[in-house]
């Protein structure tokens, strides 16, 4: 199994499973470098290594429920991603993120 598949299988099963959760300060949104960046950390985190790049259309409304896709390279290989705003305590936002099951066209 290539290293990407394996990487993108574990992230897909760590998702479907628990979730992952990012925690940011943000006043009213989080900035889109700061979405790639911790996104990309807590998948390190979970996986062992981080993803080539996420990335995502802009900077993520801090309301609970609302959601951005994103997109995941490693190598060759692109994965959608759905990034869910879970809660909102003053300054902190948290989302979850899930890595689609199968790779983009």
């Amino acid at each position: 199994m290539s290293a990407t598949r394996r990487f993108l299988t574990s992230a897909t099963l760590a998702a479907t499973g628990i979730g992952f959760l990012v925690a940011c300060s943000t006043t009213g949104s989080v900035s889109q470098a700061t979405v790639e960046s911790q996104t990309s950390q807590v998948l390190a985190e979970q996986v062992g290594r981080a993803p080539d790049s996420v990335s995502c259309p802009g900077s993520f409304e801090a309301t609970v429920g609302n959601t951005m896709r994103c997109v995941l390279t490693d190598g060759s290989t692109r994965y959608g991603v759905t990034l869910t705003i879970d809660s909102v305590d003053g300054s902190n936002a948290k989302w979850s993120v899930k890595v689609d099951d199968a790779p983009m066209p």
